[in-house]
């Protein structure tokens, strides 16, 4: 059963209408890429991103600088892909490597709109064509896909981040999931 407001009109709502309405996680449309922890893809110590958490690339995401007041350090996103996919974005292939990601790092300044994906450099696939491509390479460029924030951690504590993708999903989806700010 659905309710329908309209300006001006005085509507009966039901008894539990009185309950506090769950905030709506905020979501955005971005262009999706990935990358490696490697120095001609980051910087001089790939090992370290630019919040200070390890470079783990089971559950860490850069996002560009534009989008560093919606999306701080130690916001934890849900990703879903593209409505088409197709041209440079290898996304449905990559999907089960994705998961849930932390913002924990930066991507260079002339990317806006856009989310970074860490992958592993051992995460590679082989081709129709027999080459081997890494994760990265795979993913390529996807417009409009779609980020939804559900949950936070402390970007003052990078050495509390959770190791693997089993672990963070049980911070957002536990029965103790992390409440948004």
């Amino acid at each position: 059963m659905g309710l329908f407001f309209l300006s001006g009109a005085a509507a009966a709502l039901p008894a539990h209408a009185d309950a506090p309405a769950l905030p709506v996680p905020p979501g955005y449309l971005v262009a999706l890429t990935g990358y490696n922890a490697v120095p001609a893809q980051t910087d001089s110590d790939p090992l370290v991103t630019a919040s200070g958490a390890y470079s783990n690339p089971e559950i860490i995401a850069a996002r560009s600088r534009d989008l560093a007041a919606a999306l701080p350090f130690g916001t934890i996103i849900e990703i879903s892909g593209p409505a088409a996919a197709g041209g440079t974005c290898g996304y449905g292939i990559v999907a089960p490597l994705i998961g849930y990601r932390v913002i924990a790092d930066t991507m260079n300044a002339r990317y806006a709109d856009r989310i970074d994906i860490l992958f592993s450099t051992k995460s590679n696939y082989v081709m129709a064509d027999g080459r081997t491509k890494n994760a990265a390479t795979v993913l390529g460029l996807c417009h409009g896909v779609s980020i939804r924030v559900v949950g936070r951690l402390d970007p003052a504590r990078p050495g509390d981040l959770p190791k693997t993708q089993d672990e963070l999903a049980a911070l957002v989806t536990g029965p103790r999931s992390l409440a948004l700010e």
